[in-house]
């Protein structure tokens, strides 16, 4: 019996591959991951299913050119707003995604951000790396401590309880905001304040982490009206999407002092990110570090591919979206 045949988009780790070609005949978009739109749907045209990432833009216009053999994609990630969900079940196509590899990864590099910003991380390297250290001086990049400080969680799922419990370990009092209720237990286990409003969490948060979807309800949410219900020199991060930041808002707040540092591994039309963040001191940026580990992406290649499985078993994808 002959292998069905998928399209995986960019290089994805060798435990990944490995497993896709045991099962699969895999064509791969091999060594230079640029792979476009029109390449993809071309290639498309002689394969079963579609493992793609975030960098793949499947909006409604080109579900609308998926070929009709098409039935199954499955995306190495989290996040699913790169994917028109309702132009893939008008057509029939099964989707899924890859939920719980990112969370212990991403709310490492949330506690990262939280840290190297309180405590001024990335200017200090800089001036070890252009060789402008004058010495140890009193007043020299001083910052401030987590401890006894309020971080404040906007979105209270896997990653935003991974990142409370590390938390908890500096000593920060956690508060959070969700549309769910998280159960008792939950709270108790870290010691967890909830707000039933988002302007409640914001007024007494001195941290503020952003671990929420992106949806049309989030998107641009964190603008001047919401970053001035937050203390005056609050420190914010974002691990979840950059859409859900009014750049130019946040980039007068960080100048006028509002906010004190921005952590953020995420932008809106990155990489191409807003110039502003380039010449502010205060902040401290990644390029989408969230899931890079090697075990955080193993697993998400892993959950992509037992969707796929699961869809030529004929069964329910286990992490389905449509």
């Amino acid at each position: 019996m002959s292998k069905k045949k998928i399209l995986i988009t960019w290089p994805l780790p060798d435990a990944v591959m490995a497993r896709a070609r045991a099962t699969y005949d895999v064509i791969a978009h091999g060594d230079n991951p640029k792979i476009t739109i029109d390449e993809m749907l071309e290639t498309a045209k002689g394969v079963d299913a579609i493992l793609l990432t975030l960098n793949e833009k499947c909006r409604a216009d080109v579900i609308a050119r998926v070929p009709e053999n098409i039935k199954c994609i499955s995306t190495f990630s989290i996040g699913f707003d790169h994917i028109d969900l309702d132009a893939c079940k008008a057509r029939g196509i099964k989707v899924g995604n890859a939920p719980h590899g990112v969370t212990v990864a991403t709310a490492e590099i949330a506690m990262l951000l939280l840290l190297g910003s309180a405590r001024r991380a990335g200017e200090g390297e800089k001036m070890i790396r252009t060789r402008s250290w004058p010495g140890w001086q009193p007043l020299q990049l001083v910052g401030q401590r987590l401890d006894n400080k309020v971080l404040g969680i906007y979105g209270f799922g896997k990653i935003g309880q991974a990142l409370a419990q590390r938390a908890r370990g500096f000593d920060m009092d956690i508060h959070y905001y969700d549309l769910y209720r998280a159960k008792p237990e939950v709270e108790a286990k870290y010691n967890a304040t909830y707000h039933d409003s988002l302007d409640s969490l914001l007024k007494v948060s001195q941290f503020f982490s952003i671990n929420a979807p992106s949806t049309p309800e989030t998107r641009g949410f964190f603008n001047t009206a919401t970053i001035n219900k937050l203390p005056k020199g609050a420190i914010v991060v974002n691990t979840a999407r950059g859409d859900l930041v009014n750049d130019a808002d946040m980039i007068a707040a960080l100048k006028s002092g509002q906010l004190s540092y921005a952590g953020l591994d995420v932008f809106a039309g990155e990489p191409n990110i807003n110039d502003g963040y380039y010449d502010l001191p205060n902040t401290f940026l990644f390029p989408h570090l969230g899931s890079a580990a090697v075990e955080a992406r193993n697993q998400m290649g892993f959950e992509a591919l037992d969707n796929i499985d699961a869809f030529f078993a004929g069964k329910d994808m286990p992490f389905k979206l449509a």
